[in-house]
């Protein structure tokens, strides 16, 4: 949980009772179920001030806090009491790409490698000895001296689509998953089976409104396949949106006076991976190293060229891409079955998932139709 007791977490927990979703608020060391108030997180968040309405907000008690995140984990959940869900309903799933220096080198190393891990660490000593990266953190994407660092590269032969979007005007914004799609904190989380080069993305995520207005953060997994983006940047979906791809939680913790987007700027979130080989791997991302604001990200996004009525949820990108050798000298990180992943942040609590096969993950089966359903049943539509 968030180190802060006063912090506004709202989220969503499967309800056996309900035989389907609520949206629930933390009071205390309770959830309390406020679905007949706000049917989705989606509605709650379009609120003109969702911390003022959260807190407002008055309903059932679904259970305690602390048993309810221990009935989450997957390998120990008993379905007839409830567990977490990622928070996020209807909004759509976004995601931002190369907006830290660290890993846009790292993007372009895969490109170069054609995403073989074994060529990537020759690769990564060719740009290292061209010190590639080394001026290029300072620079401010879209400006004059991007322009003049973009000429110099492609000069010599490095120019690359990565750095394109890296210190170009135009941010990297993708799909990351369709609507309902996303795992929660406790779940399984999933890579393709024949990927042999992949690691997570620890990322913030901000929950915006149909506005545009950022409403709250949240912690995120933009789980990558490098191997498979490496070989083609139109592979991105095949890398980026498999089943339980996704995963964000354990709540979104909504913007007031004590939490502000100037929190997000300067936070640092901490990326543990323990295997069951006995590797452990730790990393930070420190917020105050990203290229691109987080608002001009959202302005990008949302506004005249493209709405989204129902929200949008944008993980922020990641400065993490691992490069230390797990099996093979110059074979890099990639992860095993088993890989306990942990994404943490202390205004926002911990993101825990154990790493599966796509293909074995349990699969995606509740979408937008069941969730009307579900609540059309329990009147709240």
């Amino acid at each position: 949980m968030p180190d802060d007791a006063d912090a506004v977490l709202v989220g969503r927990a499967w309800s056996p009772a309900a035989r389907g979703p609520s949206v629930v608020v933390v009071r205390g060391d309770e959830l309390v179920d406020v679905t007949q108030t706000f049917p989705t997180v989606r509605d709650l968040c379009e609120q003109e001030d969702p911390a003022a309405a959260a807190r407002d907000a008055s309903g059932p008690v679904l259970g305690d806090v602390a048993d309810v995140l221990a009935n989450t984990a997957t390998v120990v959940r008993t379905d007839e009491r409830p567990w977490l869900l990622a928070p996020v309903d209807l909004q759509v799933l976004k995601a931002a790409g190369v907006t830290f220096t660290a890993s846009m080198v790292e993007r372009v190393i895969e490109e170069r490698a054609g995403g073989d891990h074994r060529e990537a660490a020759r690769v990564r000593r060719e740009l290292a000895a061209a010190a590639l990266g080394a001026d290029i953190s300072r620079i401010v994407p879209g400006s004059a001296e991007a322009t003049r660092v973009k000429e110099y590269l492609t000069e010599h032969g490095l120019w690359s689509q990565y750095l394109e979007v890296g210190i170009g005007p135009d941010a990297e914004i993708f799909t990351k998953g369709p609507v309902l799609s996303a795992v929660g904190t406790g779940a399984a989380v999933g890579v393709l089976a024949d990927s042999s080069w992949n690691n997570p993305e620890p990322e913030v995520a901000l929950v915006i409104q149909s506005s545009g207005r950022a409403v709250g953060a949240t912690l995120g997994n933009d789980v990558n396949l490098r191997d498979i983006e490496g070989r083609s940047a139109l592979l991105l979906g095949r890398a980026k949106d498999n089943n339980a791809s996704c995963a964000l939680g354990p709540f979104i913790r909504l913007f007031d006076d004590a939490f502000t987007m100037d929190d997000v700027r300067t936070m640092s979130v901490q990326l543990e991976i323990r295997g069951t080989d006995g590797f452990r791997l730790e990393g930070v991302s420190a917020m105050e190293e990203i290229a691109r604001d987080p608002e001009d990200l959202v302005s990008q996004l949302v506004g005249r060229h493209h709405q989204y009525p129902d929200g949008v949820v944008l993980m922020l990108g990641t400065m993490f891409a691992p490069v230390v050798d797990r099996d093979l000298a110059g074979g890099g990180f990639t992860h095993r079955l088993g890989d306990v992943v942990t994404i943490s942040a202390a205004p926002l609590g911990a993101l825990v998932n154990v790493v599966d096969h796509s293909e074995e993950c349990p699969p995606w089966t509740f979408g937008v139709r069941d969730l009307m359903t579900a609540l059309a049943d329990r009147g709240v539509l």
